[in-house]
């Protein structure tokens, strides 16, 4: 069984950073894409970054230079690095994974199979 644990969230000032952590169980890690999303009240999920099976990444443009994803297959853990936070980056965040090498032209939510029950994310001063 699948299952994806995310963590590391928190209320942060503006400009600030966090790193949030996502562990997988129950499949072989480093064959599957991961990917980060996030859902703002109100608001439609939202693809934030994706890294495919062959670690190609892509990010959407408002976190471009500010999110970083990157993972660590021996600990079959996905991470999210968020620097220089802006109050419109606060929502829950989601943890999400395929086992194809999903596209990384776009990061659609209808590309992953799998999915976290969210770490919540508050920037505010």
């Amino acid at each position: 069984e699948v299952r994806l644990v995310e963590s590391g969230g928190a209320s942060v000032q503006p400009g600030g950073s966090l790193r949030l952590s996502c562990a997988a169980f129950g499949y072989t890690y480093w064959t599957y894409s991961m990917g980060w999303f996030r859902q703002a009240p109100g608001k439609a999920r939202e693809g934030v970054a994706v890294i495919d099976a062959n670690g190609r990444t892509s990010y959407t443009d408002s976190v471009k230079g500010r999110f970083t994803v990157s993972e660590d297959t021996a600990k079959n853990t996905l991470y999210l690095q968020m620097n220089s936070l802006k109050p419109e980056d606060t929502a829950m965040y989601y943890c999400a994974a395929d086992p194809s090498s999903v596209r990384t032209s776009t990061i659609s939510s209808a590309d992953f199979d799998y999915w976290g029950q969210g770490t919540q994310v508050t920037v505010s001063s």
